[in-house]
């Protein structure tokens, strides 16, 4: 079978982002055949191919260039099957034969009678007997199956009817079944429900799959879960979790669910070496009433490099939870030798809390009476609990030195009882359970042969067992000694644990002293500078609102550092830039923590301290106010206010634990992570640590593997069941790229977590939490302290020009027209390919969104803001706003563009506040309106296509967010505008890696050639040439208004900045391909001491390669410089 994959997208209206050719409008995405290893989709498109190829092979390298992961875009036009067709139509009109069974005379309590082709379709019942999805291997009629959904996709066809697409799986295989809805009709087919299913099997063309094309479905119960029915029942006190790196293929939640769904009263986990799995344990804990045992399987080794022996180590109490997370710990940190080992000496150091167990085959314990150790009873005496498992688990060790027969692993569990009667050591029997259920062996052996096994396929019987199951695996064992081991001792290990959080739950933040009384009164001094003493009524019943919540719920401390890291890095001379909803703060603006205004567009007199509100929505934003003297003192009024509800932030009741992140310099990240060590003290800050798991393409890859390595194939609806249950496994460890996780000075990083190196490589330094953050991130304050290049940029526009950023008028009339048009720039779009100027902007210069300036034309900064929204949302602007605003139905000003809008919009109609803000927060999830809120939106005049647009959107922006980055755009479009020069070189300094000196050199002639070249490959281009691209467009801009390029020169150039000279910008080091960074930095350095005597005196003293001596050779910055030193001396 090809590595090959299909999708259905719902979404076929993208294309038309991409080009605002109306022939898109009519076209019909059938599926889009993904080819993940030659990275090529393929377009198959229903019926004739409209317009001209060259417009078809444009749309292409356009798709390309905007997906990173695929080089080669091709488009396929079907006409519709003769199959296809007949099916549709006569699905429309076609009524299934009564099946022969008296259906009840009325359908059953709660559910509705049924109608029309919904009807016909969905059937109470259906009799007959279904087939086993395996055995349907050709085309034939009347097929019955049964099993559950295991996947739903649907799409609507240009006809107005929808092709809904689910997967059934029955325990042999898995088969697409496909049914044409008429537009309104509506299953109801969900994942996870049960069906019997009846159709006819047929042959899709395109794929040659075989599908089963519905007639008729009827809703049945699923099997009968597993029961435990013993009287008394066992513990689990084994169990790997997906955790478990690329071993263990049981998700942690399931795992729960099902030791609850057996009477349980409680489960172990314990992972090799790592305890990622607990915080979702204790959630999946709490939600089925069962407690959890937290745990790991350790390596424990006598010496640093000797050998290791697995070890079970589970916390009875508080105190042993910690120390299990020193262990953890240390074996991460100070013994990693392939994987995180465990000496004796540290266990033995922090025992206490801890109950321990020899563990599996891979024990000491077992080893020792394996091999027949005279140190058994001392190597035994260790441990709290000895362990037994099923013969099966250890059959694999069947034909070795120490193990003839099945008789002999029963004496090895015998054995191991017997001495746990001598030592008075409880003996449990455990599964080792790496997978739920015998069936489920087929996921953990995709997995193993993914990572190289080439018997994977042979698994040990690694299931969860019933009380029953596992008592029938000691047959051997008398029947007291089989209760003892399956049921007493793993019930007296389970009570010995306390009920334990593995997170202390609510936020943890640092104390600092006085921190309420100094933010209040900051807040307090810096409103009334800005809006006077006593306040506006408005401002005060703000920020005591928000300040009741801050101090209230114990945030003020967050805030006071958040306020400290800004003011260091504006005292050093760096602009930062708020991410997320903090804007949406009045206090953090007062305090200095944003720039953005959340207050309604207002005038504020900086004299007097005079100040207008415009609370009724009569203006996009504060900047888009007309200019206004002071009425009372004729001091031009500053222009503020975005309108923000501060429920966005903090939620409605005020107590959401506030995330604040804000954008740094990328040069000056370093300098505020060191700053943040030094507030708080190292032992007190680290990296908020992640969890890369196996995702959806790589787990293909393992399935495919697996297939080919059994010399089997597998349908493709199978193929992509498979996926999903191998998807989510560990494979490693990483960090956030800029969060920090601080603890309290009173506590330690062990009351949370244990610590470790991001994927266990020590070399950088860093140490991250060994919780995935997200897990943590509730009860510890995380500050996301991130790089980005807009501050970078405005610090290097500021020392070029010595124009204060902060004061560039936000209604710039000139830079405005960048958005809309070229007139500023004084270029045409014949010159520079875009009609818009934008090209180089943060958040404008991309092809996605400059069609949506084109199409929109903003004219104000609220506009702007809007066009960030509509950009960064999922279903915000495809298929909805800008199918709005074409068809006329409303405009930019009035669109749904951020989430801020639907709740500031629905209060501005008379809404109460507290529905306002949950229809907002639906919505923005992607969780669409209920009946009750259409009903209660219309009662407010909300009209329909408004109620829509909100069905129709799966994620949005922030408002707060997009003001933040909307500014920090504008003023660089401002230095575009008017400071050219300035610009181009900041710019091309920051893309330094993607300016080609060589071809830049060359003039515009060859710069166009060069970019012809690129453009000519197509798909084929790499992802380094379609950066280099980009900078030429940028570069054939800069030409067109006048700048021109010097070469690089050996004396004259910096190693990555440009440098302006009169009229023209010369080059850095950095920007000759083959010139790195270091080697750059290297010549700088160099020429420090003085000038080259020769191209033997530069290498040796830069030390740089021959390469790049042959780079600055051809570019001709050595013209003149003799080879060697010898010739100087004539």
């Amino acid at each position: 079978m090809a590595e090959m994959y299909f999708i259905e997208p719902e979404n076929t209206g993208f294309l038309q982002t991409l080009s605002p050719d109306p022939v898109l409008r009519e076209v019909q995405i059938k599926k889009i055949a993904i080819d993940p290893t030659l990275r090529k989709w393929t377009f198959h498109m229903q019926g004739q191919r409209p317009g001209t190829q060259a417009f078809w092979d444009d749309l292409g390298k356009k798709i390309a260039a905007a997906i990173p992961e695929v080089d080669l875009v091709e488009f396929t036009w079907e006409q519709p099957s003769p199959e296809e067709a007949y099916m549709e139509q006569v699905l429309k009109g076609f009524t299934p034969q009564p099946v022969q069974y008296s259906p009840p005379s009325s359908p059953p309590e709660g559910r509705p009678r049924r109608n029309g082709r919904r009807r016909k379709l969905l059937q109470e019942s259906i009799n007959g007997t279904p087939r086993p999805i395996k055995e349907i291997q050709e085309e034939e009629r009347g097929v019955m199956i049964a099993g559950e959904v295991v996947a739903v996709e649907s799409r609507l066809t240009r006809s107005g009817s929808t092709v809904l697409t689910f997967a059934v799986y029955d325990g042999t295989d898995t088969i697409n079944c496909i049914v044409f809805l008429e537009e309104g009709d509506e299953l109801g087919v969900k994942k996870g429900s049960w069906y019997r299913v009846q159709g006819s099997v047929q042959y899709q063309s395109y794929d040659n799959q075989l599908v089963m094309r519905v007639s008729s479905l009827a809703p049945v119960d699923p099997p009968q879960p597993l029961k435990d029915n013993a009287t008394a029942k066992r513990v689990e006190l084994h169990l790997h979790t997906k955790m478990s790196g690329l071993d263990g293929v049981i998700d942690v939640g399931d795992a729960v669910a099902m030791a609850a769904s057996l009477g349980h009263s409680a489960v172990a986990i314990t992972d090799h070496g790592v305890i990622q799995a607990f915080p979702e344990a204790y959630w999946s804990g709490k939600k089925h009433n069962i407690k959890i045992l937290y745990g790991v399987e350790g390596y424990l080794v006598n010496e640093e490099k000797g050998r290791s022996y697995h070890v079970i180590l589970i916390a009875k109490n508080r105190v042993g939870l910690k120390n299990l997370y020193r262990l953890v710990s240390l074996s991460h940190m100070d013994y990693f030798y392939r994987r995180p080992r465990m000496p004796r000496k540290e266990l033995v150091k922090y025992r206490e809390g801890l109950l321990v167990g020899s563990a599996c085959e891979a024990g000491e314990v077992f080893q020792a009476v394996l091999r027949k150790d005279p140190r058994v009873r001392e190597i035994a005496s260790f441990y709290d609990y000895l362990e037994i498992q099923p013969l099966g688990n250890n059959e694999f060790l069947l034909g070795t030195e120490y193990v003839r027969t099945n008789d002999d692993l029963v004496a090895i569990n015998k054995q191991i009882l017997q001495l746990g009667k001598e030592l008075n050591k409880p003996v449990v029997a455990t599964g080792d359970v790496h997978f739920l259920r015998p069936e489920d062996n087929l996921y953990r052996s995709i997995l193993l042969a993914g990572h190289g096994f080439e018997d994977a396929e042979r698994q040990a019987p690694l299931y969860f067992r019933t009380t029953e199951e596992m008592l029938a695996e000691f047959p051997y064992l008398t029947p007291e000694d089989r209760q003892q081991v399956v049921v007493a001792n793993t019930k007296w290990v389970a009570d010995q644990c306390e009920d334990l959080t593995p997170v202390p739950q609510g936020l943890h933040p640092p104390k600092i002293e006085a921190a309420e009384e100094m933010l209040r009164e900051m807040t307090y001094e810096n409103a009334h500078k800005l809006y006077g003493n006593p306040l506006p009524e408005l401002v005060e019943a703000r920020l005591e609102k928000e300040l009741n919540s801050i101090i209230g719920n114990g945030y003020a401390s967050l805030y006071w550092i958040a306020h400290k890291l800004v003011k260091k890095s504006l005292d050093d001379g760096y602009l930062v830039g708020s991410r997320g909803s903090v804007g949406s703060s009045l206090v953090a603006t007062m305090c200095g923590i944003t720039e953005v205004n959340p207050l309604p567009p207002h005038y504020a007199c900086p004299k007097c301290q005079w100040s207008q509100f415009f609370t009724m929505g009569e203006y996009p934003s504060g900047p888009d106010l007309p200019e206004r003297e002071c009425p009372h003192c004729g001091t031009p009024a500053r222009k503020l206010g975005f309108d923000i509800p501060f429920e966005v932030f903090m939620g409605f009741h005020g107590d959401k634990v506030p995330d604040i992140d804000l954008n740094f310099s990328g040069e000056y990240q370093a300098a505020v992570h060191r700053y943040t060590e030094e507030l708080f003290g190292r032992e007190h800050v680290f990296r908020a640590g992640t969890i890369g798991t196996l995702a959806e393409k790589t787990a293909y890859g393992f399935v495919m593997k697996y297939l080919e390595q059994i010399g089997e194939t597998r349908r493709s609806a199978e193929v992509n069941r498979l996926v999903t249950k191998i998807t989510g496994v560990r494979r490693t460890t990483g960090q956030h790229p800029g969060g920090m996780m601080v603890v309290p000075e009173d506590m330690d990083i062990h009351d949370f977590t244990p610590i470790q190196y991001p994927a266990n490589d020590g070399s950088s330094g860093i140490i991250t939490t060994h919780f995935d953050y997200h897990a943590i991130h509730d009860s510890l304050v995380k500050l996301d302290i991130l790089g980005h290049d807009d501050p970078t940029m405005l610090r290097m526009l500021e020392d070029l020009t010595g124009v204060n950023v902060q004061e560039i008028p936000l209604d710039d009339p000139a830079t405005m027209s960048l958005f809309s048009s070229l007139e500023a720039l004084g270029v045409t779009e014949q010159q520079i390919g875009t009609p818009v100027g934008t090209l180089g902007i943060p958040e404008f210069g991309t092809p996605f969104v400059r069609q949506m300036l084109i199409e929109t034309r903003p004219k104000t900064f609220g506009d702007l803001v809007r066009i960030s929204g509509l950009s960064h949302g999922t279903n915000v602007w495809n298929n909805n706003a800008q199918d709005l605003i074409r068809e006329g139905i409303t405009d930019l000003s009035n669109a749904i563009a951020c989430r801020d809008d639907i709740m500031v919009y629905l209060i501005q109609q008379g809404m109460e506040a507290g529905e306002a803000f949950r229809i907002m927060e639906q919505v923005r999830k992607g969780k669409g309106l209920k009946e009750s809120d259409v009903v209660l939106m219309k009662e407010h005049r909300v009209p329909d296509w408004y109620i829509e647009s909100c069905n129709k959107i799966s994620y949005m922006f922030p408002k707060a967010h997009a003001v933040a980055y909307v500014t920090m755009a504008f003023r660089i479009a401002y230095f575009k505008v008017h400071y050219p020069l300035a610009y181009y070189a900041t710019l091309f300094s920051i893309r330094a890696g993607d300016f080609d000196a060589d071809v830049v050199a060359g003039g515009e002639r060859r710069v166009r050639a060069e970019m012809a070249a690129i453009e000519a490959k197509g798909n084929d281009a790499t992802a380094k040439e379609r950066s280099v691209l980009t900078c030429l467009e940028m570069v054939v801009e800069a030409m067109s208004r006048g700048v021109t390029f010097e070469r690089v020169d050996l004396y004259r150039s910096a190693d990555r900045h440009f440098r302006i000279e009169g009229s023209s910008l010369r080059p850095p080091f950095a920007s000759l391909q083959g010139v790195g960074v270091n080697a750059a930095a290297g010549i700088v350095a160099a020429r420090e001491g003085g000038e080259f005597k020769s191209i033997e005196d530069l290498r040796q003293r830069a030390g740089i390669t021959k390469a790049v001596i042959e780079t600055l050779r051809l570019h001709g910055c050595l013209e003149g410089l003799p080879e060697t030193n010898q010739l100087t001396l004539f």
